[in-house]
């Protein structure tokens, strides 16, 4: 089990948990799990981390089938500028390798954003804390767990 997972039965969570063989050839670990799983991927979401320009943690929460905008982040964030943070630090900071990491059950809490496009879903897939596995919640008790915020920061990918 994960942190993530653990973290949902100790609160009895509803959830689903889906695992698949995970390629390490893979270029998106996000389109990996969407494609492996059947899912569609404005459904299936990605767990990233940016640093602002006074060295914050935040994590963003955007569908796979899209992209992270750093502007509306930030202003999302009430900051100047956002920038994605670097691999070792986003690791250390959450627990989790790259492609695995869960915004459920973090080393420590980080001001989280929720894309706006998950309001409208009854239910949404993020990692949940290992390459190959993800778990399918809803929305709301994703944005409660994290303490996070509904925000416009998806984009859809150039």
């Amino acid at each position: 089990m994960t942190p993530a997972i653990n973290l949902l039965k100790r609160l009895a969570i509803a959830h689903t948990v889906h695992s698949y063989a995970h390629d390490k050839g893979a270029d998106s670990y996000g389109d990996e799990a969407a494609h492996k799983l059947g899912l569609d991927p404005a459904q299936v979401f990605k767990t990233l981390l940016a640093s602002t320009e006074k060295h914050e943690l935040l994590v963003a929460i955007v569908p796979v089938s899209g992209m992270l905008d750093l502007k509306a982040l930030a202003d999302a964030a009430g900051c100047r500028k956002c920038e994605m943070a670097e691999i070792d630090a986003a690791q250390r900071a959450t627990g989790y390798l790259v492609g695995g990491i869960s915004p459920l059950g973090q080393k420590k809490k980080h001001r989280t954003f929720i894309d706006a496009s998950a309001q409208t879903l009854p239910t949404l897939h993020v990692s949940a804390g290992r390459r190959g596995l993800e778990v399918a919640l809803a929305p709301s008790d994703l944005l409660a767990l994290t303490e996070g915020n509904y925000a416009p920061i998806g984009r859809p990918s150039a």
